[in-house]
């Protein structure tokens, strides 16, 4: 048996690889939500589909490209992979997400070797394959409606690019240009990744190689399994609401039951409402990367991914259930993940004082597209706006942070964004008052007032304003998010997911939600009030209504009668 000093350092080697696919991803891609906001999930294989090793990405592609990876070797079969193969998958029910999230793959193949000796995986989002609408289609009723579906179809055979499939991607997009310029980006970073492959396992042979990766995956399993036994036993549920679908305002309904037993979990999210008419249904392997996400920050999250990490989980979710959408069902505008990503959390916290508050529980996203005034041709552009985290018992929450399932992405920049559209920023800010108050305050979110300077289309795509983010022993729930179109006019009207049009000189309002917070607001330390009223976080009649305090100009304060005696009854009792 090969040491361990060997094994870390093929570790390390594979880590490295899927690093420098990365770069290469983020160096040649054509559009900003890429190169910008890292919308992209990267991962490496062995011979048996086991992951190996990824690279940062978005945390809801966690899982996701195992199990689509799965699906697209089966349906081309293995035995017809051969060297120098790329396949393009988007099939949303294998894919696991939307159609415009496309996914490469290819096998390695390494001398002296029959079979394929690893695979690489590179998903990214492209702007634009021929759904209904352009940017994202928020209110289709069928999968056909979601644009041109590719099920696992080799797009480069030998290494050799087929031109003829290439040209059905661009007589298929309204921005042919800049997915054939992601497509070779993909392309590269996969080229990347398979040299330095097949260095690796030539420096140390196949069997030094099989090696290392099963006492990989068996560590892997092991550090989940032992973290899972510290945990109590037990069966507990909890649910949460969207606002809807698209089509209806009817709110929809997220269930999941957990269940520790020894070393292993179950999430169950069979009592979630059954599909519904519009885009938010989740495919299976995004409901497993929701559930899987939670499960890594819960036990290994110091640790580089690998399949051993989740062999204690078991996902359940039926077909036909909103997290398991079967065909037709449509999948497009999944922010499903974003209100449902939370829910273990919230199951634990019956049994568990270590477990955060919800976030703001939406991701708050929003696009913009139309037709550029200096170039004549399409554009779009998207923004994930900053959040609040929810407050844990010893911390505050995190203000302005991208949502827990795409934790790995940035915002798009104001410079780049206004390069890319015809807009101009008129505020960009901390979102004071929108954490729920606490022992430990939520975090806060952000907002965003953007005027158009020419005419331009918005989408919005929020799932959490019509219920709050919830809070943890005795904090209170933080501010939704909200978008308000036309603020100021007689046109003045909330918006949760539709798209709507703004003529020059007209604007939007884009309010983030913030975290919920953690304890008793009464509870908390008189100083960190003052604080978070000096730092502009919370205002002084917040202070005054929650905390109990009133804050003086000069950061001098007095506590009312509510907050002495609530300090006097602590006092009695000890």
């Amino acid at each position: 048996m090969i040491d361990g000093g060997t094994v870390e350092v093929i570790r390390h080697y594979f880590v490295s690889t899927g690093e420098q696919m990365r770069r290469t991803l983020i160096q040649t891609a054509f559009n900003a939500v890429i190169y910008e906001v890292h919308d992209f999930g990267i991962s490496i294989y062995d011979g048996d589909l086991q992951l190996i090793a990824e690279a940062p990405g978005i945390p809801e592609f966690l899982g996701a490209n195992d199990y689509a990876i799965r699906k697209g070797v089966e349906h081309i079969g293995v035995e017809n992979l051969e060297p120098g193969d790329v396949a393009l998958l988007n099939y949303p029910y294998w894919s696991s997400s939307h159609t415009y999230d496309a996914i490469l793959f290819a096998p390695v193949f390494v001398p002296g070797a029959s079979s394929p000796q690893a695979y690489l995986a590179v998903r990214a989002h492209w702007m634009d394959l021929g759904g209904k609408d352009p940017s994202y289609v928020l209110d289709s009723t069928d999968m056909h409606q979601e644009g041109l579906i590719l099920p696992a179809t080799r797009v480069v055979k030998k290494g050799r690019i087929d031109e003829e499939i290439m040209d059905i991607l661009r007589f298929n997009s309204r921005m042919p240009d800049l997915i054939i310029g992601d497509f070779n980006a993909q392309l590269a970073a996969m080229r990347v990744g398979e040299q330095r492959m097949v260095e690796i396992f030539e420096k140390f042979g196949l069997d030094v190689i099989d090696q290392a990766i099963e006492r990989i995956i068996a560590h892997g399993e092991s550090v989940a399994r032992d973290a899972i036994r510290a945990l109590p036993d037990g069966r507990w549920s909890a649910e949460d609401w969207m606002d809807g679908d698209g089509i209806t305002d009817d709110p929809i309904r997220l269930a999941v039951t957990v269940t520790i037993d020894g070393d292993r979990m179950i999430a169950d999210y069979s009592d979630s409402s059954p599909a519904v008419p519009g885009p938010v249904n989740l495919p299976f392997g995004q409901t497993q990367s929701m559930a899987r996400t939670i499960f890594k920050s819960m036990t290994t999250p110091q640790e580089p991914t690998n399949a051993g990490h989740f062999r204690p989980l078991e996902v359940i979710a039926p077909p036909g259930n909103i997290c398991h959408a079967v065909y037709p069902a449509p999948t497009f505008a999944a922010l499903t993940t974003a209100v449902g990503l939370e829910l273990i959390h919230k199951a634990l916290s019956q049994t568990l004082d270590s477990v955060p508050a919800c976030s703001a529980g939406d991701m708050t996203t929003f696009d913009l597209t139309g037709i550029h005034p200096r170039s004549g041709e399409l554009f779009s552009i998207s923004q994930n706006e900053g959040i609040g985290w929810g407050a844990t018992k010893e911390h505050d929450g995190g203000n302005g942070l991208q949502h827990p399932c795409t934790s790995g992405m940035h915002n798009t920049s104001i410079e780049v964004f206004e390069q890319k559209a015809p807009v101009i920023h008129e505020r960009l800010e901390i979102r004071a008052d929108s954490g729920g108050a606490g022992r430990r305050r939520g975090g806060l979110g952000t907002r965003r007032d953007i005027r158009a300077v020419t005419p331009v289309e918005i989408l919005a795509m929020h799932q959490k304003t019509r219920t709050r983010p919830w809070a943890l022993q005795g904090g209170k729930e933080a501010e939704s998010s909200a978008m308000i179109a036309w603020p100021g006019t007689p046109r003045e009207r909330a918006l949760s997911t539709e798209r709507f049009d703004l003529e020059p000189g007209e604007s939007f309002h884009h309010f983030a939600g913030g975290g919920g917070g953690y304890g008793d607001p009464l509870e908390r330390e008189p100083e960190r009030v003052v604080d978070d009223v000096l730092d502009g976080y919370i205002s002084v009649g917040a202070a005054a209504r929650d905390y109990g305090i009133t804050v003086a100009a000069d950061g001098s304060w007095t506590a009312d009668e509510r907050r002495t005696a609530y300090e006097q009854e602590g006092r009695d009792g000890q």
